[in-house]
């Protein structure tokens, strides 16, 4: 059962005659010195996105192997592409961004983490000239997408993806989904405003008013990725949405024990934010093997 807050908000969404409009983000490329510092402190496994990330790092290596090349596009300051390249020792990773200033930090996390199997390239996730045809073996993105500035680029994007796949590739797409009401996006941008840098929580507000319509993420899997992956979204609420492919990564028990440790390690208010988040995907009918 879903908290109350969100609870209330999926009533809201239910009744609410409002469509608010999509707004692109006011910063395409996050170069701005003091936001890329509240993002990425919001990113490591104490932050505020520390819940979002375990639940995205599970999703993740249900779609990896041992042995593959991974690309994660839009990579920011490589918190969540180090958890679970940190996971996946035997797997090699390429992050790639657009700016300079997270990739910056990006190096100087990894090298802080010790992680060898990451390599990191400047690059617009929308035009990947640089990658071979059916180079690579999984895909993810976790909530990136939304910086993309129109349709346009949602458009390239998921042709790129289509392109770089091998014919077996794993793919886990997640971003957020757009709400209805103007309210219910103020609700979760600002739930944690007293836990969280300011800064942090205007682009958490501003990240929600620029998400995609669920039905632009399930057109463009049906056009690029049809028969390879499916889109999950909740259907009252689609407060997220994950475009994911079936799974192909092994599941050991060490690998259970420690997203479940990870999981118990959270503080009660993360653990109550995971819970959540679990089950607006399952009722949407996504599922993790390792978060049960």
């Amino acid at each position: 059962m879903p908290s109350l807050p969100v609870l209330k908000t999926m009533l809201r969404e239910i009744i609410t005659s409002e469509r608010s409009p999509r707004v692109p983000e006011p910063d395409l490329i996050m170069d701005d010195p003091d936001k890329v510092a509240a993002y990425t402190r919001a990113g490591l496994e104490d932050g505020v996105m520390a819940p979002v990330y375990l639940f995205n790092c599970a999703q993740i290596c249900d779609v990896i192997r041992a042995g593959d090349t991974v690309v994660d596009l839009g990579c920011g300051p490589a918190t969540q592409l180090a958890m679970v390249a940190r996971l996946n020792p035997e797997t090699h990773f390429i992050g790639i961004d657009l700016s300079d200033d997270m990739l910056a930090r990006a190096h100087a996390y990894l090298n802080k983490q010790g992680l060898t199997n990451v390599e990191l390239r400047r690059g617009d996730i929308s035009r990947l000239s640089f990658l071979d045809d059916s180079s690579i073996d999984a895909v993810f993105s976790t909530v990136a997408i939304h910086h993309l500035p129109d349709i346009a680029s949602l458009d390239r994007t998921f042709t790129e993806i289509r392109r770089i796949l091998k014919p077996s590739g794993g793919v886990y797409l997640v971003d957020f989904g757009h709400l209805k009401s103007e309210k219910s996006i103020l609700q979760f941008a600002y739930q944690y405003a007293d836990r969280q840098p300011e800064l942090f929580t205007l682009d958490y507000l501003y990240s929600l008013r620029a998400a995609f319509q669920v039905t632009d993420f399930r057109r463009l899997t049906e056009q690029n990725l049809s028969n390879r992956a499916r889109v999950y979204a909740n259907p009252i609420m689609p407060y997220m949405v994950a475009v994911k492919s079936a799974a192909r990564g092994e599941v050991t028990s060490d690998l259970r024990n420690t997203f479940r440790r990870l999981r118990e390690s959270l503080p009660a208010h993360h653990r109550t934010d995971i819970s959540d988040l679990i089950t607006l995907f399952r009722l949407g009918g996504l599922r993790s093997r390792l978060l049960t």
